[in-house]
């Protein structure tokens, strides 16, 4: 069995190894994180600095944030250690959202690997909640702030927002026990889960095997590839220490979180130009461009201007999460898919791709607004109405042009499968026409460019049923069909060549 196992095939493409990336940045947080758990006191408890960075000298100030100083200027390698752990968790999530969207793009989260997607969903929003803790654990005036927003979030929340305060922070805002509990949840209980993900995550992939671009020889009953011994696990090995050559080189000349530069928390202060990382920075976005609107009601006030921004945040997740299932029910295709698609062939689905990540950025953008106005010397007005703007235009455009983009890739596949390659050559016919000869592609190249399914649009059943009975359609179904039609329709995807259209024009006329 083990024999087998090492020799199980892998698929080759550049695509693959961004899941790597994400697995192999894992380790190296796991292994800086015991490291730093060593010299990290998680106390609130309050102490006055007498260490080896000068500016900060006799200033009162937590046991986290000493300790974490105390690793950066005192202990042998800490700082880098530091570093390392910091660019691994910023590559880690960058990794987990590009090799989303990878999988988005081309399809590979259809079953059977739709549970395999929910992990890998999961995975990806543990490791933002994972990193924002992570990054306020220094008790730095610049997680602080980022605490402060968790604590406004919280009670925003309606009902049951002020007891879990109370209950997260063990009492009035800052108390002395958030840091704790955060460390807590920081180095046991994320990991465990995440661990436990990525294991059943990687269980699922060497179970069902990789899926593949479509080609030669390649179909959804095998696989075409390399074996896992030796030649993938060697690959695999360099790679590793490639990844972690490149977070230890980036880390040794960009600082990220300098802390000494930001100064202890203290509640009554907020850090200039307090940006959060990037992979929280859309939902600071979300809560920058939303007014400030609120509900007064039997002496209850509903923060509208937070609750909104975290309800979209959540299911602008949430829609993502479960977009597998709902393409399902569109198309009511229960079979096995191991051969992945190309963008091009699915305009739509690419298209909302597209749009999410333009939201995303934008949303991005929009959470350094005092950044733009303050570098630029603008009004902080005029930009937040420009991000409120791009919030509702930009996706629909993107979607517009990614569309209308895939679209023109369609023709351009479909006439160079019926016209074959432009040569360049100009030859003259005998009745005084000048035409391009044109090459036929190969036999290969025509098979990946054809190999693709085409979905036709879902129709209503008849208006009456055979006994002449009149038929009683759901809204569902009925909404099924209008969306298929969008999906599927004649606007939504250009028709393969048939074979009639591709013997009648690569016969000898003359033209090819």
């Amino acid at each position: 069995m083990a024999k087998g196992q090492l020799r199980k095939i892998f698929p080759d493409h550049w695509s693959f190894m961004l899941g790597e990336i994400c697995l192999y940045s894992f380790v190296i947080i796991i292994l800086t994180g015991i490291y730093l758990t060593l010299f990290f006191n998680p106390s609130m408890g309050e102490v006055v600095y007498h260490g080896s960075y000068i500016p900060l000298q006799g200033i009162r100030m937590s046991e986290a944030y000493k300790s974490t100083l105390d690793i950066s200027f005192d202990v042998r390698g800490g700082l880098l250690i530091r570093q390392i752990h910091h660019w691994a968790a910023i590559v880690f999530v960058a990794g987990m959202l590009t090799h989303m969207m990878r999988v988005f793009f081309t399809g590979a989260f259809r079953k059977p690997r739709d549970v395999n997607w929910l992990f890998g969903f999961s995975l990806f929003v543990l490791g933002m909640f994972e990193g924002f803790m992570g990054y306020s654990l220094p008790d730095d005036l610049l997680s602080g702030t980022g605490i402060r927003f968790l604590e406004g979030a919280l009670l925003a929340t309606p009902v049951v927002g002020t007891y879990i305060t109370m209950f997260l922070f063990g009492g009035e805002y800052p108390g002395h026990d958030i840091i704790p509990r955060l460390y807590s949840i920081h180095v046991l209980l994320f990991p465990a889960l995440m661990v436990l993900a990525v294991v059943i995550h990687f269980s699922y992939a060497w179970y069902l095997k990789h899926t593949q671009f479509p080609g030669p020889a390649r179909t959804e009953n095998n696989v075409v590839g390399m074996p896992f011994m030796p030649v993938y696990l060697a690959k695999a090995t360099g790679f590793f220490f490639l990844i972690f050559g490149v977070i230890a080189f980036v880390s040794a000349i960009a600082s990220v979180n300098p802390i000494w530069t930001y100064g202890p928390y203290r509640p009554d202060q907020v850090s200039a130009d307090a940006q959060p990382d990037w992979y929280m920075g859309f939902a600071e976005g979300l809560i920058r461009i939303m007014p400030g609107w609120e509900i007064r009601a039997w002496g209850h006030t509903l923060e509208m201007g937070v609750l909104i921004p975290l309800t979209v945040f959540g299911v602008m997740l949430v829609v993502i999460g479960f977009y597998p299932y709902f393409e399902s029910w569109l198309t009511r295709d229960k079979r096995e898919h191991h051969i992945l698609d190309r963008p091009r062939n699915r305009p739509v689905r690419t298209g909302l791709g597209v749009a999410w990540l333009t939201e995303y950025l934008i949303l991005l953008a929009a959470g350094g607004n005092d950044l733009f106005a303050t570098r630029l010397h603008l009004s902080i007005n005029a930009i937040t109405w420009t991000w409120r703007i791009l919030f509702f235009v930009g996706p629909v455009v993107t979607f517009i042009i990614t569309k209308r983009w895939c679209m023109g890739l369609q023709r351009s596949d479909r006439d160079k499968v019926l016209h074959g390659r432009e040569t360049g050559t100009i030859k003259r016919l005998p009745h005084g026409e000048y035409v391009e000869i044109h090459e036929q592609l190969p036999q290969e190249a025509l098979y990946t460019l054809t190999a693709h399914e085409q979905f036709s649009p879902a129709e209503l059943p008849p208006a009456v049923d055979e006994n002449g009975v009149k038929r009683k359609v759901p809204a569902s179904e009925k909404l099924r069909v209008k969306l298929s039609e969008g999906y599927f329709g004649e606007g939504s995807q250009i028709a393969k060549p048939t074979f009639a259209e591709q013997a009648e024009l690569t016969g000898d006329h003359g033209h090819q």
